[in-house]
């Protein structure tokens, strides 16, 4: 299995896999989070697993998140994470235009207030629960 896709997918998964299940989210929710990380890829010239392991970048992979344990063992026999498997596989092929129009961050409308850098930002795209911008 290809590393690069083996890590955005359970960035994906551990990111957005709620938001598959919900109205406002949905596949494109998944497509979202993938861009992001190639965007990220893309303008740091960091190989697609570096964006995703760098500390405190993706929330899922920060040691005290509960999510780390989940992704770090979640396999294809999850129907969910397949999906996370395939978008993140038809993203890095180019196969998906990118939805986000070239959005670097995002967060979730959950956390009790913005992050500093999207202070006076406009985001480019609103999919469930998350925000994305082009930073």
């Amino acid at each position: 299995m290809n590393k690069e896709i083996e890590i955005m997918a359970k960035t994906i998964y551990g990111e957005a896999r709620g938001e598959y299940f919900s109205k406002n989210g949905g596949l494109k929710a998944l497509e979202a989070v993938g861009h992001v990380i190639m965007n990220r890829s893309l303008a740091t010239s960091m190989p697609i697993s570096s964006v995703c392991l760098h500390p405190w970048q993706f929330s899922c992979w920060n040691r005290n998140d509960p999510n780390r344990k989940v992704i770090e063992n979640v396999t294809l026999d999850d129907p969910v994470y397949r999906i996370c498997f395939v978008v993140a596989k038809r993203i890095i092929c180019a196969e998906l235009e990118d939805i986000t129009r070239g959005a670097t961050h995002y967060y979730s409308k959950s956390l009790a207030r913005p992050p500093y850098w999207a202070k006076g930002k406009n985001p480019t795209l609103k999919i469930g629960k998350h925000l994305f911008f082009k930073i």
